[in-house]
């Protein structure tokens, strides 16, 4: 282990618990301004009445609504987004859903003060550096990717066959994470949500400068992941079991964990392309990959990690060797039992025909032949999509 030197800040409110929304919505949005701009997706904010309480706690306000922002959010909305803050001269957007609504929210925030095409901003995201941003203000209603306390969001873009992250230069303002707004989430969002977490501590553990502060720190997110999403997945209303998956998807990429790594995330750009391409549920494709990429890495050098996390993870005994391998097919049997697809052919990829241009795009934007834990070339991503047509290697 290293202690590199690092920085960390990070200024996002959190107001975490039942009945806050109401008590402080308000209070929180209105010390931005007036004139909000209301994000959201398809039409289940409605369905469990969330939309109805936000429009009576912010009665008086000015209000302007997008809504129908995608699953793997597309450019189109931040596009609308944009010009509905500017038409409007949003003070504050208030973003309600998972977390492609925040997403789009937080690029929309910096697009309000950009004349041009906000892909401009996702291709390069060091553009919304020198752009002013709207304060973002969410209600979460789903546990998975930690975009509530982080400045990243990923967008995609169905014409260009892309999907990029881009980060700007604030954290939303104000992040209100209620585990009862989770209830309503479907099985298969549940799991993918859980498998979503769980990638996001993947890819920060299996680096070269994780320290034995992180690394108790993630050890202890992922063992809260493993436990709590079978919970949540028998009984939905389980407040507790929503609560810790909630927490631990803010904990898993708030940056806190991250501080003194030096490597790159490897599976993430991997499935940008299968989502860019396929427009599948993102935490799915991730839960795919990562056994396979687990497997096709482990070697003498990596190894002993591996053996860190089968032992302080999954609580194995053994040999490094057998406690490596004893803890990839944990995390393959653990995504198979949250009763989601384990091969691409499940989830509709039938044939190979993009994998060659998916690879060479997933190196180049990852930079997987440079900054990866262990780098991959582009042969080598074809073999990962190759190895994931199948279960075979896996009991």
């Amino acid at each position: 282990m290293v202690m590199n030197s690092f920085e960390f800040h990070n200024t996002t409110d959190i107001r975490f618990g039942q009945g806050l929304i109401d008590q402080q919505l308000a209070e929180a949005v209105g010390q931005f301004g007036h004139r909000v701009l209301l994000v959201y997706g398809g039409g289940s904010i409605k369905k469990m009445g969330l939309y109805d309480r936000v429009i009576k706690d912010l009665a008086g306000f000015e209000m302007v609504e997008l809504s129908g922002v995608e699953p793997n959010p597309k450019i189109e909305s931040v596009r609308q987004g944009q010009k509905l803050a500017q038409e409007h001269d949003s003070q504050v957007i208030l973003a309600v859903g998972g977390g492609s609504v925040i997403d789009a929210a937080k690029v929309i925030a910096s697009a309000k003060f950009y004349q041009g095409d906000p892909w401009d901003l996702v291709v390069d995201s060091s553009k919304r550096a020198q752009l002013d941003q709207l304060p973002v203000v969410d209600i979460l209603t789903l546990s998975a990717t930690g975009t509530e306390m982080n400045t990243g969001s990923v967008i995609s873009n169905p014409e260009t066959h892309q999907k990029l992250g881009t980060a700007g230069p604030h954290t939303p303002a104000v992040s209100f994470l209620d585990p009862s707004l989770t209830y309503s989430v479907s099985a298969w969002q549940t799991a993918a949500g859980a498998m979503d977490i769980f990638s996001h501590l993947t890819e920060q553990y299996f680096d070269q400068g994780s320290s034995d502060v992180t690394s108790g720190m993630m050890e202890g997110l992922f063992r809260t992941v493993i436990k709590n999403a079978p919970l949540a997945l028998e009984n939905p209303k389980d407040y507790d079991a929503r609560g810790e998956l909630m927490w631990a998807a803010t904990m898993a990429l708030n940056g806190i964990v991250r501080v003194t790594n030096q490597n790159g995330w490897s599976v993430h750009p991997m499935e940008h392309e299968l989502s860019a391409y396929y427009d599948i549920t993102h935490g799915v494709g991730l839960g795919i990959l990562t056994p396979r990429w687990m497997s096709y890495i482990l070697n003498e050098n990596t190894m002993a990690r591996f053996a860190q996390f089968g032992r302080n993870v999954w609580g194995l005994d053994g040999s490094d060797d057998s406690v490596s391998r004893s803890a990839i097919q944990a995390t393959f049997d653990w995504n198979r039992s949250l009763k989601v697809p384990t091969t691409l052919p499940e989830v509709g990829i039938a044939d190979d025909s993009h994998f060659e241009a998916m690879a060479e795009a997933a190196v180049k934007n990852g930079r997987l032949d440079q900054r990866a834990y262990v780098p991959l070339q582009i042969a080598d991503v074809v073999n990962l999509y190759q190895a994931s047509m199948t279960n075979q290697g896996f009991e």
